[in-house]
C-alpha cells in the first residue's frame, strides 16, 4: 500500500503496517489508530493534506491461519526499507515522523532502536540531514491508556518543534 498526502510534504509520517481497515480502504490510518491520529493532527493544527503519511512495512502481516495483525518481522522490516526510504527522498520531508518501534527501526536501520528511550525527542538522522521525531503508535493508547499523558506531552513537542521549523 502506498502513502498519501502532499507529495512535497515537510513532515512525514511514518506508521508500521496497514491493518485490515487500511487494505480495505487502500489508505494507511484509517482505521481505529487512524481516528486517534486525525484527533492528534487536528490538536496541533496539522491536516493530512498538507502531509505524507505510510507505513514502513507496505503489506499488512498477519497470523499463520488467522485474520489477524501481527508485528513485521526484521527480515519484512528490511525487505520494505530501501522501498521506503525511496519514498522520503522522493517527498523530501523536512521532518520525519516515526509512529511506533518498527518505523523508528526502519528509518534509522537500527533492529535495536527502541521508542520507549526515543519518543518525544528529535535527532538528526545521521547522513541525511534530516529530522527524526520518534512518537508512539497512535494505536498505542488504545491498549496502554497510561500512554495517554506522554503522548499529548510529546505531541505538544512536535508542534513547538514544527513550528519553530517554520
Amino acid at each position: 500500500m502506498f502513502g498519501e498526502g502532499s507529495g512535497k510534504a515537510a513532515v512525514m509520517l511514518i506508521g508500521e503496517a496497514p491493518g485490515r481497515t487500511e487494505v480495505e480502504m487502500k489508505r494507511p490510518f484509517v482505521g481505529r489508530a487512524g481516528k486517534n491520529l486525525d484527533m492528534f493532527l487536528a490538536q496541533i493544527r496539522l491536516n493530512r493534506e498538507d502531509i505524507f503519511i505510510t507505513n514502513s512495512v507496505k503489506f499488512r502481516p498477519t497470523r499463520e491461519g488467522r485474520d489477524a495483525n501481527r508485528a513485521p518481522t526484521p527480515g519484512e522490516i528490511a525487505g520494505m526499507r530501501d522501498f521506503l526510504m525511496e519514498e522520503i527522498r522522493i517527498v523530501g520531508p523536512k521532518v520525519i515522523v516515526t509512529l511506533g518501534g518498527v518505523p523508528l527501526k526502519s528509518v534509522t536501520n537500527d533492529m535495536k532502536a527502541a521508542i520507549g528511550a526515543s519518543h518525544g525527542r528529535p535527532a538528526v538522522l545521521p547522513g541525511d540531514g534530516r529530522t527524526l521525531f520518534p512518537l508512539y503508535h497512535p494505536a498505542s493508547i488504545i491498549y496502554r491508556k497510561e500512554l495517554a499523558a506522554v503522548y499529548q506531552q510529546d505531541l505538544e513537542r512536535l508542534a513547538a518543534f514544527i513550528a519553530e521549523m517554520g
